[in-house]
């Protein structure tokens, strides 16, 4: 297995590509979904999300099914759950929730297709109080309600990938503004009588 260090140089080293909607996005999920509640411990698992570009039918995406996992205690799964899913070939990572080295933390794993090594999906465990990830479902839903918007999006975001292709993290920050503007629209239209 790779040392921490080289498996963080691979991860944030990996091309972005944004891709064409694929329609077996939502199955590709269904079927992770089925596995991590097979092999995980149910004790720890509480609820399981399709998040992200991916889960909004029509939208161009990177091709990695982001999944929001409830866990019921982090320590927990950071000392069972990471051993269990590395065994079977998932990278993990104990990072940040915000920023780059601040706390909270979460767990994170990203997926990866045996054959070719391209990430599939990307795991985001975290604890229900982790108000900033569930808070992502609503931006989720948001896009999926308009239409209009989820294509601003995806324009900003082949902007982007075009502009960073080899820089995750500056492909991350540009989006930040607009994912804001959404956010606080989304709390307006929900704060509506």
């Amino acid at each position: 297995m790779d040392s921490l260090a080289k498996r963080i140089e691979r991860a944030v080293g990996e091309p972005i590509a944004i891709v064409s909607y694929d329609p077996r996005w939502p199955e590709l999920f269904r079927l992770e979904k089925e596995h991590l509640l097979s092999c995980l411990p149910p004790d720890l698992v509480r609820r399981v999300e399709h998040f992200g570009s991916t889960a909004v039918p029509g939208l161009s995406a990177k091709p990695v099914v982001d999944m929001l996992i409830e866990t019921a205690d982090l320590r927990a799964t950071r000392l069972l759950v990471a051993p269990l899913l590395e065994a079977q070939g998932y990278d993990y990572f104990w990072r940040p929730t915000s920023g780059d080295d601040g706390p909270p933390f979460y767990a994170w794993f990203i997926r990866r297709d045996p054959r070719t090594g391209a990430r599939t999906h990307h795991l985001h465990m975290v604890e229900a109080s982790f108000r900033e990830h569930w808070d992502r479902l609503r931006f989720r839903d948001h896009l999926i309600a308009h239409p209009d918007v989820a294509r601003d999006y995806e324009r900003l975001k082949l902007a982007l990938a075009a502009a960073f292709p080899r820089d995750r993290s500056a492909y991350t920050r540009g989006k930040s503004e607009f994912i804001a503007a959404v956010m606080e629209q989304a709390r307006g239209a929900d704060s509506r009588p």
